[in-house]
């Protein structure tokens, strides 16, 4: 995939979108029970693209009814695993085929950049369920060692109602990570995508079912958290709970969870990466290339953002000098431009998150290095500069706290040591990135970072064959790979006696 058409096309197309604004419950789209609706606006401009379905407890029951009717009914669930294979390969087809539609739909209603849309969000996508589908197939079960009177099988069921709640900054992406592999091992399935970017997902509604997903399997539920996302994580009949967003509300989701009737219960939660830089990394022009594409790609609203810049004083001007001017030639464009390279923060209520942040670290002593300002201002759309601070301190809060924004703290440091704890001096734990040309350290530094995703000479690497989730409050469970599958299955040990 290439974004090879003009602005022109790209607002020409826009102009004639007409997104699905409905509710999919049960193999149809439908108004909310209420009948109320939310307004869903671009960031690009601040145009309406559509008055979405806002859907509560009502919606919510119908959806977990259908779920588990066809769940009960093993239309998906006891489908031969090389037929629900063939589904999702199908589905992974048909999304290529839209993906234009998609990425224009994705870029209005988050306020990415079309290039990155198509060529970085639909691509994988299409790669996670085309890889779920593949894969499926080809997962055996165990055989217990046993003696010869004995058969011990382990085998694997699915969870049965999965509600998956999905943020806004990567919304279909997101949703793929959760729903392909929900998918693959039989579940049925309820979607709550972001009351901030709920446009692809109920477009993927239709196509999974034109690709042959039985009725009621998918169901998408837009509106916001309190009054569909609790009712989901409350809700007896549903199995399965997965997130990804915030720590706070991942922490708020799993106590809900928990306390009704113990469902299983996964959370991708936020980072504060720290991105580790000493003087013999093996090219300092690459490096800081990596740490503000790190930073700023995606407007910064990214949860593994390589938010926390770890630079050997010995580098640290030259390093900075470089930082900056690689964040000059991201500065916000037109996100239907194919040149642009970071597009408009999500919404007013994130701008003004990520503006107070900007504030609250000139007030505790940072020095703005660049950026920090407001742009494009008679745009109709919320963009902010790519902002660097330097003479960051451990303690202070754009050095502790997720900002979701493209603001880059910078922190000095002597010896490997320090630059471990300052690494590990986190709550969160999701990512983290080292350069260096000395293998010894590289591995020494990896094995004591405390993340669930460590990369060398590298930032952000990683495709669907490896697993992605954090440690401490970035969460628990893991997005991609194989070991994606084994959380929306239950294990189970069946134990046969031969000689009775």
């Amino acid at each position: 995939m290439t974004a090879t058409r003009s602005l022109d096309y790209w607002r020409a197309q826009a102009q004639r979108l007409q997104p699905r604004h409905q509710a999919f419950i049960d193999g149809r789209y439908v108004d909310a029970c209420s009948a109320r609706r939310f307004e869903c606006l671009s960031p690009v401009d601040g145009r309406r693209l559509a008055q979405v379905a806002r859907c509560d407890h009502q919606d919510v029951e119908l959806a977990v009814r259908a779920a588990r009717r066809a769940f009960d009914r093993g239309v998906w669930s006891e489908m031969p695993p090389v037929a629900r294979k063939r589904v999702l390969i199908r589905l992974a087809q048909s999304i290529e085929a839209h993906a234009e539609e998609l990425a224009l739909l994705e870029t209005l209603d988050m306020g990415k950049p079309i290039h990155d849309s198509l060529n970085v969000d639909l691509a994988a996508t299409v790669r996670c369920f085309a890889w779920n589908g593949e894969v499926i197939d080809k997962w055996y079960a165990e055989i217990a060692p046993t003696g010869p009177n004995e058969l011990g099988l382990i085998t694997r069921e699915p969870l049965g109602v999965v509600a998956a709640i999905v943020p806004w900054n990567f919304p279909l992406l997101m949703a793929a990570w959760k729903l392909a592999p929900a998918l693959a091992t039989g579940n049925s399935v309820i979607l709550k995508p972001s009351e901030k970017s709920p446009l692809t997902a109920l477009r993927l509604a239709e196509l999974a079912l034109e690709a042959g997903l039985p009725e009621g399997v998918l169901n998408v539920l837009p509106g916001y958290g309190e009054e569909a996302g609790e009712p989901l994580a409350a809700h007896l009949d549903v199995d399965g709970l997965v997130f990804t967003g915030s720590t706070a509300v991942g922490k708020h989701l799993m106590g809900i969870a928990g306390t009704s009737n113990m469902k299983r219960a996964f959370m991708e939660c936020g980072g504060k990466s720290p991105n580790i830089v000493f003087p013999d990394a093996p090219n300092l022009e690459t490096a800081a290339e990596a740490a503000a594409s790190g930073v700023f790609y995606n407007q910064g609203e990214v949860c593994t953002a390589a938010s926390r810049l770890l630079v050997h004083r010995d580098i640290r001007e030259e390093f900075l000098e470089r930082v900056v001017a690689a964040g000059r030639r991201m500065q916000p464009g037109d996100p239907l431009d194919p040149a642009t390279r970071m597009g408009a923060i999500v919404d007013r209520a994130q701008f003004e998150r990520v503006s107070a942040y900007i504030e609250r670290g000139r007030e505790e002593g940072a020095r703005l290095r660049s950026g920090g300002s407001q742009c494009r201002r008679d745009s109709g759309g919320y963009y902010l500069e790519p902002t660097v601070f330097e003479g960051v301190s451990p303690q202070m809060t754009i050095a502790q706290e997720e900002i979701f924004g493209p603001v880059l703290a910078c922190i000095e440091f002597e010896q490997d040591e320090e630059a471990l704890a300052l690494a590990n001096d986190s709550p969160y734990g999701l990512a983290a990135a080292v350069w260096t040309s000395d293998i010894t350290r590289a591995h020494k530094m990896a094995r004591k970072l405390r993340a669930g995703s460590v990369w060398v000479n590298y930032y952000d690497g990683g495709d669907m064959t490896a697993p992605f989730g954090g440690f401490k409050q970035s969460g628990n469970g893991r997005d991609k790979s194989i070991h994606a599958l084994e959380k929306y299955t239950e294990i189970k040990a069946t134990w046969i006696n031969l000689d009775p």
